[in-house]
C-alpha cells in the first residue's frame, strides 16, 4: 500500500501533466519536454505565491484567463542572462571562430532562445569589434513574447552596468564598454547601430522548424531545462541549420557528447562547449 507522500506525488504528476497538455491544447505552447525537476520548481513556485491550493485550480484559471496564462508562460520560460555571460566562452569565440567567420563574404547568426537580448548585443559588440558587424546578418529568436520585446528596446538596469564592464573586459574587449550605451535615468540604452543588423523573431526551438543557413548558432544555457529526447531534436535542428564548417556554441553545462549526431561535429572546444559541423564526404 502507498504511503501519503507516495500518493501525493502520484498525484501531482498527474496534475502537472494535465497542466502541460491543457497549455499545449490551449495555447499551442508544448511544454511537454521541458525537464520535469524545471516544470515543477516553477509549479510548486506559482502555489506558494498564490491562493491555489493545488494544481488543478491552477489548470482552470490557465484556461480561463489570458492575461493569467501570460504570467504563467513567464514562469515557465527561460530568461537568465548578462552581458558577456561566462566571459571565456566570447574569448574563445574571438580567438577560435572568428578568423573562419572572416573567410566569408557574408555571416548569418542565429541566436536561439535569446530571451531578453542582453547575449545578442554581447555578440554584436564583438563582431563590431572584429570587423564582421556591417555583414553579418543576426536573427535572435525566442517565443517568449514579453522577453523578445525588451530584447528590442535594448534598455536594461544601469545597476548590472558595473558587472557587465567586468564581463566585457574579461571576454577581450577592445574599447571602453562605455562606448556602447548611453545611461538615462536608472537604465542604460545599447547604441542604435548595434541594432542594425539584428532581426528579433518568434521561434519555438520545439515546435517550428529549420532557421536558414547559419554560419553560427548560438544557443547557450536553454538546452539544460530540456528532456533528452527534445535536446536531440534540437541538436537536430540546429545540425540541419548550419551550412557545412558551420558553428554552433553551447552553454557551460551542456554539451554533444551523448547526443544521437555528435560524431556530425569537431570539438573546437570542449571547455567553452563549441562544436563545427562536418563537411560531408563527397
Amino acid at each position: 500500500m502507498k504511503n501519503k507522500q507516495e500518493i501525493l506525488l502520484e498525484n501531482e504528476n498527474i496534475e502537472i501533466e494535465l497542466f502541460l497538455q491543457a497549455i499545449n491544447m490551449k495555447f499551442g505552447y508544448d511544454f511537454r519536454n521541458y525537464g520535469k525537476a524545471h516544470i515543477k520548481r516553477r509549479v510548486r513556485h506559482r502555489l506558494s505565491v498564490s491562493d491555489f491550493k493545488n494544481i488543478s485550480e491552477l489548470i482552470n484559471k490557465i484556461l480561463y484567463d489570458p492575461v493569467f496564462y501570460q504570467e504563467i508562460l513567464q514562469d515557465l520560460s527561460i530568461t537568465v542572462t548578462e552581458m558577456f555571460r561566462d566571459p571565456d566562452f566570447y574569448l574563445a569565440v574571438r580567438k577560435e571562430v572568428v578568423a573562419l567567420l572572416k573567410t566569408y563574404p557574408f555571416i548569418k547568426i542565429w541566436h536561439a532562445g535569446c530571451a531578453t537580448g542582453e547575449e545578442v548585443y554581447s555578440m554584436a559588440i564583438l563582431l563590431k569589434e572584429e570587423g564582421l558587424l556591417k555583414r553579418s546578418q543576426v536573427y535572435a529568436t525566442d517565443f517568449n513574447q514579453i522577453a523578445l520585446q525588451k530584447a528590442r528596446s535594448g534598455i536594461y538596469p544601469i545597476g548590472r552596468i558595473k558587472e557587465y564592464t567586468q564581463n566585457y573586459q574579461k571576454s577581450g574587449g577592445k574599447a571602453s564598454f562605455s562606448d556602447y550605451y548611453n545611461a538615462h535615468y536608472e537604465s542604460v540604452i545599447l547604441n542604435e547601430s548595434l541594432k542594425d543588423n539584428i532581426v528579433f523573431a518568434d521561434h519555438n526551438l520545439v515546435t517550428d522548424g529549420v532557421f536558414g543557413e547559419m554560419n553560427l548558432i548560438i544557443c547557450r544555457n536553454v538546452m539544460i531545462y530540456f528532456d533528452k529526447d527534445l535536446q536531440n531534436r534540437v541538436i537536430k535542428l540546429f545540425y540541419d541549420s548550419l551550412v557545412p564548417g558551420g558553428f554552433l556554441c553551447l552553454g557551460s553545462k551542456e554539451s554533444l557528447r551523448f547526443t544521437e549526431i555528435a560524431n556530425k561535429f569537431d570539438v573546437t572546444t570542449e571547455k567553452q562547449k563549441i562544436y563545427r559541423k562536418k563537411f560531408e564526404a563527397s
